[in-house]
């Protein structure tokens, strides 16, 4: 595609929509081919998500590879897993061959493994096939999951007139250079280059005389979510992979971190709003329940535990009903707090921004939730004191409101604390775990204060 159409603002419309199908109806290749042109192959790839599978495939089989590879990598996974399906192996592996490695490893490894065992075996690149298929060997979420082979390196004992001249065939190879990287005899990472080092050196001076040491790298087998904080740490566009022997091995980019940082919102989101697996709005009515269902049982589990518990204090409603119609406050309030402490916990500890001992933490939450707690409980008293007339009767509900959002904050702050130190992933502490569980513990905190304070 021409560069300069790149920055055209696209504005997916019904219009265009029916356009492209009326083209795909009358075959009018000439006319799509023009017409998509003018796009960004993003914006195809977003065009093709709303077209029947037909059609799609029609596009895909009409345009060229070095096109419609990088259209392929955009696609919903959904579609691209249909688009897929119905080509054929010779034509998957000819679009891959025009994606970087890790882009391609990531469409491969989509395919059941009889089929990737068939498309890789299509792919006439020798190295590119081998890398791949290294690539395809890691384990999911680990740095050499989602490093690319393509790089540029240069060993220590070059010039650097002769490096300049190594690296424009290395160079060719590489959509964009962020940095060259220095190796040994061995292939052991010992150092950077920026092309500016390059520019400004002296064409006699070798490699080693003016290559930086202090290069930051992540470890093959790091998870993918630490590789994420070093990047954002360090504000990198690209980090170098190694192994346990300190062998550069590939690269990550940042384009690869923010899908990675992407897709864990999302999960984190869905763990959050109890949903227990990645689904979309458009996935089927059994995934989708399978997806929710889990977490609105524990919700019914909740529920029952509630109506226990206010079973149990059944004479006190009899004598003091008013007690009754501030239960929904209450568990609201233990709910909200709760989900409040947990949010906060859960960001930091994404961010990297929690430290400390977990005690530490526990007090200032209890603090803060005292404060809040307080204030809160002060203007309900004057409430119900003013519109009941009962002292002790707005006391007790008072009372029973600072301790419920102490409870609430300490659980809300401790579960995902505790989750994360046992590597489960905290996001699951909000939402409906941590709204239930204060719930539950929170009717029963408030029945019980009330029933002490007003004798019962």
């Amino acid at each position: 595609m021409i560069e300069e159409k790149e920055n055209i603002q696209f504005e997916l419309t019904h219009e265009l929509i029916e356009q492209v199908e009326m083209l795909v109806a009358n075959s009018d290749d000439k006319a799509l081919k023009l017409l998509l042109n003018d796009f960004h192959y993003a914006d195809v790839a977003e065009i093709l998500d709303e077209l029947d599978l037909d059609d799609s495939i029609y596009v895909i089989k009409l345009l060229d590879s070095e096109t419609t590879s990088d259209i392929l990598t955009e696609l919903d996974e959904d579609t691209r897993e249909k688009v897929l399906e119905n080509l054929s192996a010779k034509e998957i592996a000819e679009e891959v061959e025009e994606l970087d490695t890790d882009d391609a490893a990531d469409i491969i490894a989509e395919l059941p493994e009889e089929r990737q065992a068939e498309v890789i075996s299509r792919i006439e690149d020798d190295e590119h096939r081998d890398e791949i298929t290294e690539l395809l060997t890691y384990d999911d979420d680990t740095a050499g999951s989602l490093m690319a082979k393509e790089l540029v390196k240069v060993y220590e004992t070059w010039t650097v007139a002769g490096c300049l001249r190594r690296i424009r065939g290395q160079a060719k190879e590489v959509t964009r250079v962020h940095s060259i990287y220095v190796v040994d005899k061995e292939e052991k990472l010992i150092g950077r280059l920026s092309l500016k080092d390059l520019i400004v050196a002296k064409s006699e001076q070798k490699i080693a005389d003016i290559a930086k040491e202090n290069v930051d790298f992540v470890n093959v087998a790091d998870d993918v979510e630490d590789v994420a904080k070093v990047m954002a740490k360090y504000d990198l566009e690209a980090i170098p992979v190694v192994d346990n022997l300190q062998t550069l091995l590939g690269r990550i980019t940042i384009d690869d971190i923010v899908d990675v940082l992407k897709e864990e919102a999302d999960k984190d989101y869905q763990l959050a709003a109890g949903i227990t697996q990645g689904v979309e709005a458009d996935d089927s009515i059994i995934e989708l329940t399978r997806a929710r269902l889990p977490w609105l049982f524990l919700g019914l589990v909740g529920g029952v535990g509630a109506f226990l518990i206010m079973e149990g204090f059944q004479n006190t409603f009899e004598k003091y009903a008013v007690l009754f119609f501030f239960t929904p406050l209450i568990a609201a309030m233990a709910g909200n707090v709760g989900v409040q402490s947990s949010a906060i916990i859960v960001q930091g500890l994404a961010n990297d921004d929690v430290k400390g001992s977990i005690n530490s933490r526990l007090i200032k939450e209890m603090l803060l939730a005292a404060l809040n707690g307080t204030i809160l409980a002060l203007f309900l008293f004057l409430f119900v004191w003013a519109t009941k007339g009962e002292f002790y009767t707005a006391l007790a509900i008072s009372v029973s409101l600072i301790a419920v959002i102490i409870v609430a904050g300490l659980i809300g702050t401790f579960v995902p604390l505790f989750l994360d130190k046992r590597g489960i992933d905290p996001a699951i502490a909000t939402g409906p775990f941590i709204t239930t569980s204060n719930d539950i513990f929170g009717i029963l905190i408030y029945f019980w204060i009330a029933k002490l304070i007003l004798n019962i």
